[in-house]
């Protein structure tokens, strides 16, 4: 059974590809294991040289890998070229911190040393989605890869040639040549995957449900796994804020990669008293995005990435309005070709509806009435994920201390819109998933923090 890619706007089929068959897998498994004895023992110089190799290839050909992302998934030439630029930023931060992250840290003890080291585990089976299809790898691999471990990559099927540039990035970059290696295969065949006792650990992004799969596999083989899943990210706009910016700030975060990102804002937390002129905001600048042909300059909204993903996200806009929300704007499928849907506003969203209480993975804004600000943070928790969260409020200083303490999300940015940044650990509590990416805390999950104690 092939594996095709289709390209979401026009609807037609880009490539098809074979899958490896089972003894293909395995014998790519053992190269790589292969790999990684050579490259756990190279020095951090080395390793740092050609990840900053990775990171220049990428610039050189962000125009060619942004045109390639607009075909597979629909994502606007523009966030795809800086979706390339993000991951070169990655590949050089991680080149130059890794070795000081990963630098040997004396603890007094009685013993005459006593120290923690950092070593590589092996061969990290990585599964990743669509949504971001070079950033979700690089901000895997570039750790990773220069923490000494190796990687085998099961991506989405509709970026599978994604998949394959990301290979030989890394190859042309200098990595050995089976130290990070694409598996061309569905799903369904991923799980058996984890059982083999050359994988040593799991990082998956993607839904909640494939979470429970992968965590259940790795658990019964006692694996370590990072999950970054889900989220419905509660943007919090209160009485005092600057409401043309911070609807600006919200509506930007709503329509980020038209809307299918985990830390998309997708609840917008809003008390009745401003509840009149934050819709009309959020209507007129919601229709002022320009939605069409990815590959087109000033497009802004592209088309989601599957036909199957509009219909699913139609269904929970019908279902919301039939429980009682208002539609404002948009919540049709336009004519023509192409998995389009427009921007659209709900508003008067209450519990029990899917546009309170479920993902919403495309550009579709949710506005929830509350009464004060108390409400405001019970609805924000209101939710089975925890992922990202924002507020915005002239007090900033009383918005960040709420944000810090009360907020049930791993990620709470003030009078901004929620992002990732190499710089900083990128992860969720409860339905979202466990584990961090990036930083010096990602960089560390994958690693055996090892002591060592001389009398």
């Amino acid at each position: 059974m092939s594996i095709e890619s289709v390209n979401p706007t026009t609807g037609k089929l880009i490539k098809s590809y074979t899958q490896m068959p089972f003894k293909g897998i395995q014998g790519i498994l053992q190269k790589t294991q292969q790999s990684f004895e050579a490259w756990r023992w190279t020095d951090s110089l080395e390793r740092s040289q050609r990840m900053k190799k990775a990171a220049e290839i990428l610039r050189d050909r962000k125009e060619d890998l942004g045109k390639r992302m607009a075909q597979e998934m629909g994502k606007p030439i523009t966030q795809g070229r800086a979706e390339i630029e993000k991951c070169a930023w990655a590949c050089d931060y991680f080149a130059s911190e890794a070795p000081r992250f990963l630098a040997r840290e004396t603890i007094p003890t009685e013993g005459s040393r006593s120290y923690v080291t950092f070593q590589p585990l092996g061969v990290i089976l990585a599964i990743m989605p669509w949504n971001f299809p070079f950033w979700q790898v690089f901000r895997f691999a570039a750790p990773a890869l220069m923490a000494g471990n190796a990687a085998l990559l099961k991506h989405a099927s509709n970026v599978t040639g994604c998949a394959l540039t990301i290979e030989k990035i890394f190859q042309e970059a200098g990595f050995p040549k089976d130290l990070f290696r694409t598996l061309v295969l569905n799903s369904d065949k991923v799980i058996s995957l984890i059982d083999d006792p050359l994988i040593k650990a799991v990082t998956l992004t993607g839904s909640t449900q494939a979470g429970k799969k992968v965590a259940s596999a790795a658990g019964r083989a006692l694996k370590k796994t990072v999950l970054e899943l889900g989220g419905s990210d509660p943007y919090l706009i209160f009485l005092d804020a600057d409401l043309k910016e911070a609807v600006g700030e919200c509506v930007n975060a709503r329509l980020v990669n038209s809307g299918q990102s985990c830390i998309a804002a997708k609840r917008f937390i809003v008390p009745q008293a401003i509840q009149k002129p934050v819709e009309a905001l959020f209507v007129d600048l919601m229709k002022s995005k320009k939605m069409g042909d990815p590959l087109e300059e000033t497009t802004q909204l592209g088309p989601l990435a599957r036909g199957d993903l509009r219909e699913e996200l139609h269904k929970q806009v019908i279902k919301s309005i039939k429980k009682g929300a208002r539609l404002l704007v948009g919540g049709e499928i336009p004519p023509g070709p192409g998995a389009f849907y427009p921007p659209t506003v709900l508003t008067q969203v209450h519990k029990g509806m899917p546009a309170y209480e479920e993902e919403i993975f495309g550009p579709v804004a949710a506005i929830i009435p509350v009464k004060n600000e108390t409400e405001a943070l019970e609805v924000a928790n209101d939710s089975c994920f925890g992922l990202g969260a924002a507020i915005f409020s002239r007090d900033v200083q009383r918005a960040e201390e709420l944000a810090a303490r009360h907020l049930e999300a791993g990620l709470c940015f003030i009078n901004a819109l929620v992002k990732s940044d190499p710089r900083l650990p990128f992860g969720g509590v409860k339905a979202s998933g466990y584990g961090r990416e990036l930083s010096v805390f990602g960089l560390r999950e994958f690693v055996n923090i090892k002591t060592v104690w001389v009398a």
